[in-house]
């Protein structure tokens, strides 16, 4: 089945720790039914990588690790466990939340071409540029709802 990623937006980790214990630890986006918060489903986009080059495309500079800038914040004491296979929710930079958001409409097209070519999406058979397109807005919509209201962008991950 692969790995699951489900994007949302929470004011702060409190919220968020509130939530995976009103939810059970997720998934936030669950088949057939709304979302339990803002939410998008990832749909195997990792948030280091596979987002990490979308955002890296938006700025103008060479993908690395750092541009995401994520960092576990859910649950405590899994960062060292080795054999821990999930859930866990990560939180973007602001950042990484503010480059989505401020990606202006008319670039979104040839965002999503560049994108839909990245090695690490090749093994989906959905990325075509009309659909990475949709998706990309997707993301952007989630950025620019988290940084009006103040909040971050979340991801929940799960083996």
């Amino acid at each position: 089945m692969g790995v699951l990623y489900d994007y949302f937006r929470a004011s702060d980790d409190e919220a968020v720790a509130e939530l995976m214990a009103a939810i059970d630890g997720g998934p936030v986006v669950r088949e057939g039914d709304s979302p339990v918060e803002d939410a998008v489903d990832g749909k195997g986009i990792d948030p280091s990588v596979a987002l990490g080059k979308v955002v890296s495309f938006a700025l103008g500079r060479p993908w690395g690790t750092d541009v995401i800038g994520d960092q576990l914040v859910w649950p405590e004491g899994v960062g060292e466990d080795l054999e821990y296979e999930g859930p866990w929710v990560v939180v973007l930079s602001e950042r990484a939340r503010d480059a989505l958001a401020e990606i202006p409409d008319d670039r979104l097209p040839d965002l999503a071409d560049r994108w839909s070519h990245i090695e690490e999406l090749s093994h989906y058979s959905d990325t075509q540029p009309e659909v990475m397109l949709s998706r990309l807005r997707e993301f952007v919509g989630l950025a620019r709802r988290a940084g009006t209201s103040g909040d971050n962008i979340y991801c929940w991950i799960c083996l």
